[in-house]
């Protein structure tokens, strides 16, 4: 690999198992930002949803399990919705903290590449 200066560095088998752990960690990087955006897609229609039954004035509503609609009485549907509020926001937590903890192994990995590299790389997203 020839850097700017025109010298050649070479490239070990721990710095390419190093570049391929970077590429693998950036994938993951991108899977769990779709997750994240889904499960906040997922808050905001527990929340309209929750929204809703406070305007209804029937005791019984329609409720989806699987593909059927039930009727159930209010007060379960308010309390299903709220479990599964609480599930979503944890879920939603624990996306976060491995986002983080992959965030923090990526500029680890971009620090020893760089050092050795310097420009004859690019781990920058466009």
């Amino acid at each position: 690999m020839q850097q700017g200066d025109g010298q050649e560095t070479q490239v070990t088998w721990d710095d390419q198992q190093n570049i391929n752990k970077f590429g693998r960690l950036n994938n993951k990087f991108h899977e769990l930002e779709d997750e994240i955006k889904a499960k906040k897609d997922m808050a905001e229609n527990l929340e309209d949803a929750g929204n809703e039954l406070i305007l209804t004035d029937e005791e019984e509503v329609r409720y989806l399990i699987g593909e059927v609609f039930s009727h159930m009485p209010k007060d379960d549907v308010e309390s299903r919705l709220e479990a599964m509020k609480e599930e979503n926001e944890a879920e939603l937590q624990q996306l976060e903290e491995e986002k983080k903890a992959v965030l923090i192994q990526m500029a680890e990995l971009k620090t020893i590449l760089y050092s050795k590299f310097n420009d004859s790389i690019n781990l920058e997203e466009e």
